[in-house]
């Protein structure tokens, strides 16, 4: 049962490509509760896979002791939605090119669809989220806003992480420092010259 359940729900991760983020109507999965849907999960990664080996780890995220029970190799942007429902972090790849999966790990910027929970053990990490509570990540919000930077804003949770780290190494950073950095996140809309104005208007304020 807990299988059959788990390949409904990752039929519906296509969604996620769309920057559709509400549950899917009547998903079995996702209507229930987090620790029912966490059970469904583990009892499909523990029973479904011959050999599977389960671990508890402790994450440190946004501030907050979590343990989470899952084989090692489980990416970390899976614990940070599934588990934790932090789904402010977006899946858009699944090898580490796009950038959308950004979150901070001890003031760094990586991807999270392809970081393991276990090398995520006892690290910080900061998620889209919590970003607010930092005053840099607060004016790069701001600034988003401000200069309407967000066209479908799929992709803008990576691209504010990946501004914010910018601004806390680099404070006052030249255009070819921003582009450098922002490189490796890909937005589709193209609102790369927006992106460039909003992190110098956060690095003025």
């Amino acid at each position: 049962m807990a299988c059959e359940l788990l390949s409904n729900w990752k039929k519906d991760l296509s969604i996620l490509f769309y920057g559709i983020n509400e549950p899917v109507q009547g998903d079995p999965l996702r209507d229930r509760p987090v620790s029912e849907a966490n059970a469904s999960i583990l009892a499909c990664a523990k029973y479904a896979v011959p050999g599977t080996r389960l671990t508890m780890y402790n994450l440190k995220i946004n501030g907050r002791q979590m343990s989470i029970d899952v084989p090692g190799d489980t990416p970390l942007l899976w614990a940070i939605r599934d588990f934790f429902n932090l789904t402010g972090t977006k899946y858009g790849c699944g090898i580490g090119e796009c950038g959308a999966c950004t979150v901070h790990v001890d003031g760094r910027p990586l991807r999270s669809c392809i970081l393991t929970v276990a090398a995520a053990e006892n690290r910080q990490v900061r998620t889209i989220e919590a970003l607010a509570d930092d005053s840099v990540g607060a004016r790069v919000q701001k600034a988003w806003l401000d200069l309407q930077v967000i066209q479908c804003g799929y992709c803008q949770s990576g691209q504010i992480m990946a501004a914010a780290s910018l601004l806390m190494q680099t404070p006052r950073p030249s255009d070819d420092q921003i582009d450098f950095a922002m490189s490796g996140n890909i937005c589709r809309c193209g609102t790369y010259p927006r992106i460039r104005a909003a992190i110098h208007q956060a690095a003025r304020s």
